[in-house]
């Protein structure tokens, strides 16, 4: 599978750890410690997920080295839609007018965007598309609470695309080598680490202890798995993009990995936590870092719970 073109959206509004101190009592330098958090991106009252997503594939398009109408594959993944029915997969392929896609939305919260990515693998495999095109988008503000002290802080919005074919093209950005998922569900607080109710309590995170411990271990063997299966080792990787939940998961991926800070993507600091759209919107800024011959490695962990990872060649 040939990466085509990227792109992201992020809305203006950034909202300062200051802002909370009034609303849960919360610090900067506390948010800050412990989460790595200064800022997080927040929707406009006119913006949600769908029209973040439509604003992400039109940044992409610039670079696409066909047209739109080509694209026979719609993937969409977020854990905070909109809309269930209309998806962001559906309103995407209503904005472009995309005639002739099959749309489907999926969801494994913060890993999303790597099922997402397999997925289009197996539409491949079965020879049922040849161009597809991925959205991630999150509008967790929308769902969260603000005043709850154990997570209300750590969220914010955005959007990424990635258009994706079977077969090269003249402008391909990269060459996935590998994708790998594994659903968590049975293991720890599992389904009640993270949760988003709409109607009951909205976007909430009461066991961040064991969502800390599992994503720390499971991102990890995530990456391990995806290196080992192709007979690579981390030192081969040139960029390594985790999942931005946590600067201090991050930290800690790291050290266990060995691999130097130098060599990883964050955007977490100026961003918070923008769910499954958090490794595309850092692969799509950091894009034009990215050196031919470059390894670039994404892992994921997501509440639920869900681990996976994937290579890409460029």
């Amino acid at each position: 599978m040939y990466i085509n073109s990227l792109g992201h959206y992020l809305p203006a509004q950034l909202i300062p750890n200051s802002y909370f101190l009034e609303v849960n009592g919360l610090t900067d330098e506390w948010i800050y410690s412990r989460t790595g958090i200064k800022t997080r991106t927040k929707a406009e009252k006119h913006e949600n997920t769908n029209t973040m997503a439509v604003e992400a594939v039109r940044c992409a398009l610039d670079k696409l080295p066909y047209n739109i109408q080509d694209v026979d594959l719609i993937v969409g993944a977020s854990y905070s839609p909109w809309d269930t029915v209309a998806t962001i997969a559906h309103k995407v392929q209503h904005e472009f007018n995309i005639n002739n896609a099959q749309a489907i939305y999926i969801s494994s919260a913060c890993s999303s965007f790597v099922n997402a990515v397999e997925i289009v693998e197996g539409y491949f495999a079965m020879g049922k598309a040849t161009k597809a095109l991925i959205i991630t988008s999150e509008h967790n503000t929308a769902y969260s609470n603000e005043s709850d002290e154990k997570s209300g802080h750590l969220w914010g919005d955005g959007a990424a695309a990635m258009f994706i074919s079977k077969e090269p093209t003249k402008q391909s950005e990269g060459k996935v080598v590998d994708v790998f998922t594994r659903g968590l569900g049975n293991i720890g607080k599992g389904v009640e680490g993270v949760y988003l109710h709409p109607y009951s309590g909205g976007l909430n995170m009461p066991y961040g202890k064991d969502v800390f411990t599992n994503a720390c271990k499971y991102m990890s063997d995530a990456i391990n798995e995806v290196l080992n299966r192709n007979n690579k080792s981390i030192s081969d990787v040139d960029f390594l993009i985790p999942h931005q939940a946590n600067m201090r998961i991050i930290k800690y991926l790291a050290s266990d990995l060995k691999v130097d800070k130098e060599k990883i993507i964050t955007n977490i600091e100026e961003l918070g936590n923008t769910g499954c759209a958090s490794t595309l919107i850092g692969l799509s800024q950091n894009v034009a870092r990215i050196k031919k011959g470059n390894l670039v490695g994404i892992t994921v962990f997501g509440g639920g719970y869900s681990s996976g990872s994937m290579l890409i060649q460029f």
